[in-house]
């Protein structure tokens, strides 16, 4: 993926392709061949990589049973059809029973199906879906969300590894660590539309932008980023300059699902009277499956230490355990 958007944009980490109105250079024949030749090496590792982790999801029942493994809604966006996409779709909302709550919600109306609220003791708000309140209404995005939420993937050994994902984890899969499995499946999607993109004539159409002046006060657009669901929303001015913005980013949809995973790992590996390096890393683990963002989600001056502390029922510190940069 990154050699692609090395390709594209001239570098692999926040490259400046992508511009308002489209791109700002079209594909070219040659590097459209260097896409199609990498394809088959791409597919083989996905399929191995897959292969090798289902053959691994033995191990780690423990891990499956108590990394956020909890009833939950989840949010994810999907096509016209129902089925998996990451662009120019709607959202759609599931319960923790896999019952469709919510669908074809437009971009513009997230306000009334999301609600922000906020916590003294943190930078990064906490979303939660509107209709169920505070905090029962606690919901996941990202890629097992998608899977949760979708009908189908839409494309053949994506559908065959969906069916698979689905008979061994539950329909909705309610385990966080089952993240990295849906994450795998998602890989897999991604090279069959590469696929389709690469073989696709129009792709190297020349006509890459729209150029146009500003024409509407206000914009919200959606997307879905590998963590999870994107929502930005702005106001301009009359001459095109952001005078009021609001984002919600996966990491602050999956806020209270990572709070909640937390808690349930606490409970499950910390020892109440001492703490030991195995059990911060337990704690790091099922944050890990959310994928977060925080240099995103969150602003902060100066280094971030990581300081896990063990405070007993009277409030007094038992423990800790700091990790500086």
């Amino acid at each position: 993926g990154q050699e692609i958007i090395a390709l594209l944009g001239g570098k692999r980490i926040h490259p400046a392709w992508v511009v308002p109105g489209g791109v700002n250079e079209p594909l070219t024949e040659e590097r459209c061949a260097k896409i199609r030749g990498a394809l088959p090496q791409a597919f083989d590792i996905a399929r191995r990589t897959i292969a090798f982790f289902k053959k691994a999801l033995d191990q780690y029942k423990e891990e499956i049973q108590h990394f956020a493994n909890f009833p939950s809604y989840y949010l994810g966006m999907v096509s016209p059809e129902g089925n998996l996409t990451h662009y120019e779709g709607t959202l759609r909302v599931c319960d923790a029973k896999g019952k469709i709550v919510a669908d074809r919600i437009p971009a513009a109306d997230y306000r009334s199906y999301i609600g922000e609220a906020v916590e003294e003791w943190s930078y990064l708000k906490f979303p939660y879906y509107k209709p169920a309140g505070y905090p029962e209404g606690l919901y996941r995005v990202g890629p097992l969300a998608r899977l949760n939420v979708c009908d189908q993937c839409g494309s053949p050994e994506a559908d065959r590894e969906l069916e698979e994902f689905r008979q061994r984890c539950g329909r909705p899969a309610a385990s966080s660590f089952h993240f990295h499995y849906a994450r795998l499946v998602e890989i897999l999607r991604g090279l069959e539309v590469i696929q389709e993109i690469v073989n696709d004539p129009h792709t190297l159409d020349p006509r890459v932008r729209a150029r146009a002046r500003p024409n509407r006060r206000e914009g919200v657009g959606i997307s879905e980023a590998p963590r999870g669901t994107l929502i930005h929303h702005y106001k301009i001015d009359d001459h095109g300059q952001i005078t009021w913005a609001n984002l919600i980013i996966a990491t602050g949809h999956n806020n209270l699902a990572m709070s909640k995973g937390i808690l349930q790992v606490a409970q499950r590996f910390v020892d109440g009277k001492a703490l030991k390096e195995g059990m911060l890393n337990r704690v790091e683990a099922v944050v890990r499956c959310f994928d977060p963002c925080l240099s995103c989600s969150t602003h902060a001056a100066g280094q971030m230490p990581i300081l896990l502390e063990l405070v007993d029922a009277r409030g007094q510190v038992v423990d800790h355990l700091a990790r500086r940069q």
